[in-house]
């Protein structure tokens, strides 16, 4: 068996109710269909499945959770309380993963630039996603992506047209909330940078309540001809909260596509990117770091597919484990047959504070072309005790020593983020969340 069949089995009804409410176009509700089909065929992955060896979701597939039908209550006030980096551009608010327009604002948008919720958009002007939906978020062997798609009905739609430079930052929040019943939340959002456009797009996942949920999440990105896309995805879900996120990106030719993935609570959090550099001289730069504290599970996996010439990728993730946490890393660079001059880097580095902490890492290499060139590496240890020595001779406590030392370590990633709000932020909810403590 490499499958839950169970947990396939108690979304049957909800698909149902949900295919005859929400009406799609014939090509999305054929898509719709076939993504519950594959669902109910895959069931929830198990730990038989590579992919998915060091990675038990058990908790999610026996969990009951519902698919709400309407937009929970939420106020400014709510929001406020999470204490969210505070953006100048607009801000799309989901709840739940349905849109809230009250708590969004989408003012001072550029001529050239939309910024809409997907159901809005199925509703007035579906031609638009027609093209895009489930192409690069492929379902036949995905069982989340396929559980989102066959629920699909809201997210984030951003389009930006050939040569508009948008300067302000884009702000996507999607916040789980829940009451007696676990929430089953599967936002989409879907990123269209044409030709010599630049954007960036910030995503925060934030979840409330002590209910167990899923936020199952999946972000599609075009990236054109020449065009730039800076994304970000700050995860900070409740700690009885369950994330899955798949983000899926094709960068054109000479196009540039950076990702920031800051994993900093939650249950189980799994990122798994998959970026295909589809145009001669394209760019792409991962980024990532990650706390475990407590029995968290945080899983990532990256796939940087090389299939023109003359690309280049560049990969840095960092994780900070305590306590019983455990971390899984997977980076595979492929280079296919005809991809030559490719440039590839990548490096993970992984600080354990605690004897009962974990973490597996596996980079992979795929090469077919032969002029190449491609590094990886990856690290595990812990603090350095001759730094922390020196420090302490310097009059600093043991508890000062470490936490200088973590931040230092944590801190390297930060500097990639460059908008201001975003990095001020995170600095100060790493302070926060750091462990120092011997025992931690």
């Amino acid at each position: 068996m490499t499958q839950i069949a169970t947990g396939a089995d108690s979304y049957a009804a909800q698909f149902a109710a949900l295919a005859q409410s929400v009406a799609l176009p014939r090509a999305l509700a054929s898509l719709r269909d076939d993504a519950f089909s594959c669902f109910d065929r895959l069931g929830f992955p198990t730990t038989r499945l590579e992919e998915w060896r060091f990675s038990n979701v058990a908790p999610i597939a026996d969990t009951p959770f519902v698919a709400p039908t309407t937009t929970p209550e939420f106020s400014r006030a709510e929001l406020d309380a999470l204490h969210l980096p505070k953006l100048d551009g607009p801000e799309l608010v989901f709840v739940n993963g349905l849109f809230n327009p009250a708590l969004s604002t989408a003012d001072g948008l550029p001529s050239g630039m939309r910024a809409r919720s997907l159901a809005d958009v199925l509703a007035s002007d579906p031609e638009t996603v027609l093209p895009h939906l489930g192409r690069l978020a492929r379902i036949e062997n995905d069982a989340f992506a396929a559980l989102n798609t066959a629920f699909l009905r809201d997210g984030a739609v951003i389009e930006i047209s050939e040569g508009v430079v948008v300067e302000a930052p884009i702000h996507l929040l999607f916040l789980t909330t829940t009451g007696e019943a676990p929430v089953l939340s599967q936002p989409r959002a879907l990123v269209l940078a044409a030709a010599n456009s630049q954007v960036r797009v910030v995503e925060s996942h934030a979840g409330t309540g002590e209910t167990p949920y899923l936020n199952n999440t999946v972000t599609e990105v075009v990236v054109g001809d020449s065009a730039i896309v800076d994304h970000y995805v700050v995860v900070r879900e409740a700690e009885a909260g369950f994330r899955i996120g798949g983000l899926r990106a094709s960068v054109g030719r000479a196009g540039n596509f950076s990702s920031h993935a800051i994993s900093l609570s939650g249950a189980i959090l799994r990122h798994d990117v998959r970026v295909v550099l589809n145009g001669e001289g394209g760019v792409c730069t991962l980024n990532g770091l990650y706390l475990g504290n407590g029995g968290q599970l945080v899983d990532n996996q990256t796939t940087i597919d090389h299939a023109q010439p003359h690309c280049d990728s560049h990969e840095l993730y960092k994780g900070i484990l305590s306590g019983r946490s455990r971390a899984v890393f997977n980076g595979k660079i492929i280079v296919r047959l005809d991809a030559q001059k490719t440039d590839a880097k990548q490096s993970n580095k992984a600080l354990l504070l605690s004897e009962d902490a974990q973490v597996t890492t596996k980079p992979q290499l795929e090469i077919f072309a032969n002029d190449v060139k491609c590094t990886h590496g990856a690290t595990v240890g812990q603090l350095d005790a001759e730094s922390l020595f020196y420090l302490r001779s310097r009059a600093l406590s043991k508890t000062q020593a470490r936490q200088l030392l973590i931040h230092a370590f944590a801190a390297d990633l930060l500097r990639h983020i460059k908008i201001d709000a975003v990095r001020r932020q995170l600095d100060t909810l790493l302070t926060e969340r750091l462990p120092v403590g011997a025992g931690d």
